[in-house]
C-alpha cells in the first residue's frame, strides 16, 4: 500500500466532521419547493468553508430556497479543458421513527457517520470539500481547472438544479469537458486480494410520468360498465407485472465479462441474472441495469366510497436503457393500452461514455495506488443523477466517488434506505484516491 501523502492528514481528520455538519443541514425533497426544506442553507453552509480557505464562490437560486453553487479552481495549466466534480446538496425524505439514530444527526457511532445523505451523496460533498480546502490550506494547484458545483434537486430530477444551471449559467462551465461524480468507484470484495470498483459510464433515462383514466362516474350502488378506477387499475397492472426482453448495453457486457474473469464462471448471456445474484445485494442494482423498467409507485382516485369517479390517475417509475427510448414508448404503449392518457412528469436522456481514455486511466492508477487488490470496471446504473444535464453541454460523465467498503457492508440497501451510513475509513480513502485521480487528471 502506497503511503498516505503528508499534506492529505488534514483533510482525512476533517472530512468526518464536515460530513456530519452537512447531514445535519435538512435539505430534504419532497419534489415541491413548497414543502421542501430547500437547499440554501448548505450552500451557505459550503460557501463559508471554501471562504475560509480563500476559495470563492457563486449561489444561485431557481426557486426561493433552491440553491446551488458554483466555484473554480485555477489550475496550472489554463490553456487545457476543465474538469467538473459535481454532487447535489438535496436528499430524500426519511422518517426518524424508522431509524436506529436521528436521520439528521450526523452522528458518528460504530466507525461510521450515520444520516440521510450518509451515501447519497453528501458524502463525496464532504470528500471534495475537505480534500480543496487541503489543496488550499497546502499551497496544491491542480493541472488543470477544476469546477466545483454542488446542486439543489437532483432527487426530482434536477429541474431546478443542474438543468437550471446549464439552461441559464451555462458559462459557468466554459471548458469543462469532463465530469464525475456520483455512485460509481464503490467496491464489492470478490475475495481478500480482490476488489472490483465499480465506475459509472452510463446510467438510464428517465420516464416519469402519469397515466389518468377517463370513465362515466356515478352512484356505487349501480352496475357500471364504464369505470376510470378499473379501467386505470387494469393499466397499472399490466405495466407493473410486465418483465421487459434482456438488453445488454456495451457497459454492461464489459461488466460481466469482469465478472466471469473474477469469479471463474461462465455467465449464460440470455439469463445472466442468475450469475449476478453472487453479488449480493448490489445485483437488485446491477440487474435493473439489463433491462427497461416500469414501475407503478403512486395511486390516486375517488373522493367518497359510494361515488363512482370520473377520472383515477397512477404515478409510473419508467427507466430506459441507452438507444432504446423509442422501443421502451412503443413497448409502454401496447401496455397501457386504449382509453388511458400518458403524460411525462420527467423525461430525461440516457447516457453513456466509453471506459477508455487519460481520464479512466487516472482512475484506475488512483485506486491501484491506494488498493493493491483494485480491478476497476464500468457498469450501468439503474438509476439517474445530475449527468443528465452536464451531458447537455459536451461533457463525458462519470460516476467516480471512490470508497473502500467492508465486504459485509450492504451498501446498495443505503440508498435511500433506513440507518443510511458511511464508513469513516471509506471517507479517508476516497480522499486519498480523489487527490491522486486529480493532481494526474
Amino acid at each position: 500500500m502506497a503511503e498516505t501523502p503528508a499534506p492529505l492528514a488534514g483533510a482525512q481528520a476533517e472530512v468526518a466532521e464536515l460530513l456530519s455538519d452537512l447531514i445535519r443541514i435538512d435539505t430534504t425533497n419532497t419534489g415541491s419547493t413548497a414543502t421542501g426544506a430547500g437547499e440554501r442553507a448548505a450552500a451557505e453552509w459550503v460557501a463559508g468553508k471554501l471562504d475560509e480557505v480563500g476559495i470563492g464562490s457563486q449561489i444561485f437560486e431557481s426557486e426561493r430556497g433552491r440553491a446551488s453553487l458554483v466555484a473554480r479552481i485555477p489550475g496550472a495549466d489554463r490553456s487545457r479543458p476543465a474538469l467538473l466534480v459535481h454532487g447535489h446538496l438535496d436528499v430524500v425524505p426519511a422518517d426518524p421513527a424508522e431509524w436506529s439514530v436521528h436521520p439528521f444527526s450526523g452522528e458518528e457511532r460504530d466507525g461510521y457517520i450515520w444520516g440521510r445523505g450518509a451515501v447519497d451523496m453528501k458524502d463525496m460533498d464532504a470528500m471534495v470539500l475537505a480534500l480543496v480546502r487541503d489543496w488550499a490550506r497546502t499551497g496544491v494547484q491542480p493541472p488543470r481547472d477544476i469546477v466545483l458545483a454542488y446542486v439543489a434537486d437532483e432527487e426530482a430530477g434536477g429541474k431546478l438544479g443542474a438543468h437550471f444551471l446549464v439552461d441559464e449559467h451555462a458559462d459557468l462551465f466554459e471548458g469543462c469537458t469532463e465530469a464525475i461524480s456520483e455512485v460509481g468507484g464503490f467496491s464489492i470484495t470478490v475475495r481478500d486480494d480482490l476488489r472490483l470498483y465499480l465506475v459509472q459510464t452510463a446510467e438510464k433515462g428517465l420516464a416519469w410520468m402519469r397515466l389518468t383514466a377517463a370513465g362515466r362516474p356515478g352512484h356505487g350502488s349501480f352496475e357500471h360498465d364504464d369505470n376510470a378506477v378499473t379501467r386505470l387499475c387494469e393499466a397499472v397492472a399490466r405495466v407493473g407485472a410486465h418483465r421487459f426482453p434482456l438488453t445488454l448495453t456495451p457497459p454492461m457486457r464489459q461488466f460481466i465479462a469482469a465478472i466471469e474473469d473474477a469469479y471463474g464462471v461462465e455467465i449464460d448471456p440470455a439469463e445472466p441474472e442468475l450469475a449476478l445474484a453472487r453479488l449480493g445485494s448490489i445485483s437488485r442494482m446491477i440487474g435493473a441495469a439489463l433491462r427497461n423498467t416500469a414501475n407503478p409507485t403512486m395511486l390516486d382516485a375517488g373522493y367518497k366510497a359510494n361515488v363512482i369517479p370520473g377520472s383515477a390517475s397512477a404515478t409510473v417509475d419508467g427507466r430506459f436503457l441507452y438507444g432504446q427510448e423509442e422501443e421502451f414508448e412503443r413497448q409502454l404503449a401496447a401496455l397501457i393500452g386504449e382509453g388511458v392518457q400518458r403524460e411525462w412528469l420527467v423525461h430525461d436522456q440516457a447516457v453513456e461514455t466509453t471506459f477508455d481514455g487519460a481520464l479512466v486511466d487516472s482512475m484506475v492508477a488512483a485506486l491501484k495506488a491506494e488498493d493493491d487488490g483494485a480491478r476497476p470496471v464500468p457498469f450501468t446504473m439503474s438509476g439517474g443523477t445530475d449527468a443528465k444535464s452536464f451531458q447537455r453541454l459536451g461533457m463525458r460523465c462519470f460516476g467516480f466517488s471512490p470508497l473502500r467498503l467492508p465486504p459485509d457492508l450492504d451498501f446498495a440497501s443505503l440508498f435511500h434506505g433506513i440507518d443510511e451510513r458511511v464508513p469513516v475509513e471509506s471517507l479517508r480513502f476516497g480522499i486519498r484516491v480523489l487527490d491522486r485521480f486529480l493532481r494526474a487528471s
